[in-house]
């Protein structure tokens, strides 16, 4: 019996210990961006359309750009608070690792190599796609098993070097790699017939097909070399920066699942039409604390950057000049993979 009361007792003690109100966390990451007054954010050593690029007034603009405002968001309330930090495919790891950036937000996978040997730690993904290969039209491949001996453009410092390694050993076929760093000198390698084949991830392909050139010039291969997860990369050691990075994406996909956006965000808050909405807008207190952060940090990036169909549709949907559909980066309940945490 007093085994029996004894183990009442602590799970009562357990349950009163779970219902307790959470400390204000703060991790390294944090205190430093909060102390320097900006975050410092991956941007792209030239352009990377749709994600990272420049437009003709020198602004910054793209998806990846804007979750870096997002993040600036949720941790200092003002999405103007980041320092955009051109960078290239190789620098990230040690631009992160040495400290000169606090996120990496630059269409980035999750690896075994990157978690495990580098030390870096992953969001949720925020862009699932995959790794193809774009075609001179006029070579009439119809598919990478007729490219056998041609030439391939590969971007350096990416995962796509031994995806297509991987996948032409796979299917039997050599290819001759033209490796090259820039973006710009990459496509213009390309589009000029300097090779046959361009290998990149599939968004990429196709904003370069539309932008640097007639359509119909060029194919995309039915061939699919992998499904990559781009997800928001930070140092490990520092639980209390992942969870925020995780939380602001999860605000933007929960925003949009509930219908909440830039527009009308002050409508909800001042008439919530659930406790979770009300929490999430801090109507109600608990969304910051725990994170270390002010309760109203959801309710300033809907308002002031929006939600994660607003940003997908300015950068790379209708909005843009790409047009690009969701596909698998739609929400969990219009046909794509991503979905929000849950609020409780």
């Amino acid at each position: 019996m007093k085994m029996i009361k004894w183990g009442a007792a602590a799970m009562a003690l357990g349950l009163l210990n779970l219902s307790a109100p959470a400390q204000a966390a703060g991790g390294k990451t944090l205190d430093a961006v909060k102390a320097r007054g900006t975050l410092n954010c991956t941007g792209h050593d030239g352009s990377y359309l749709g994600f990272a690029e420049v437009d003709d007034k020198g602004n910054w603009k793209g998806l990846d750009i804007d979750l870096c405002r997002a993040v600036a968001t949720a941790v200092l309330g003002d999405p103007e608070k980041v320092t955009i930090v051109p960078i290239s495919w190789a620098q990230r790891w040690p631009a992160l690792q040495s400290g000169e950036i606090d996120i990496v937000i630059k269409a980035s996978g999750a690896t075994l190599s990157r978690d495990a040997e580098l030390g870096l730690q992953f969001s949720l993904s925020y862009y699932l796609g995959t790794t193809k290969i774009m075609a001179h039209k006029e070579l009439g491949l119809n598919s990478l098993k007729d490219a056998d001996g041609g030439t391939v453009c590969i971007p350096a410092g990416t995962t796509q070097q031994q995806q297509i390694a991987s996948y032409a050993a796979k299917i039997g076929v050599t290819l001759e790699p033209v490796v090259i760093e820039k973006t710009e000198e990459l496509e213009q390698a390309y589009f000029s017939g300097r090779c046959d084949l361009y290998t990149q991830w599939g968004p990429v392909l196709a904003i370069a097909r539309v932008a640097k050139s007639n359509v119909e010039d060029h194919v995309i291969l039915p061939d699919v070399l992998a499904l990559e997860p781009e997800v928001m990369i930070m140092r490990q050691g520092d639980d209390n920066w992942v969870d925020i990075a995780n939380w602001t994406l999860s605000a933007l996909l929960f925003a949009e699942q509930e219908g909440i956006t830039s527009e009308n965000v002050d409508e909800f808050r001042a008439n919530p039409q659930s406790a979770e909405i009300g929490k999430f807008l801090g109507v109600t207190p608990g969304m910051g604390t725990p994170l270390g952060l002010s309760d109203d940090w959801a309710y300033n990036v809907i308002k002031k950057v929006g939600n994660y169909s607003e940003i997908f549709e300015r950068n790379l949907g209708q909005g843009s000049p790409y047009k690009m559909e969701r596909e698998m980066t739609a929400l969990w309940n219009n046909g794509g993979v991503l979905f929000p945490y849950l609020i409780d």
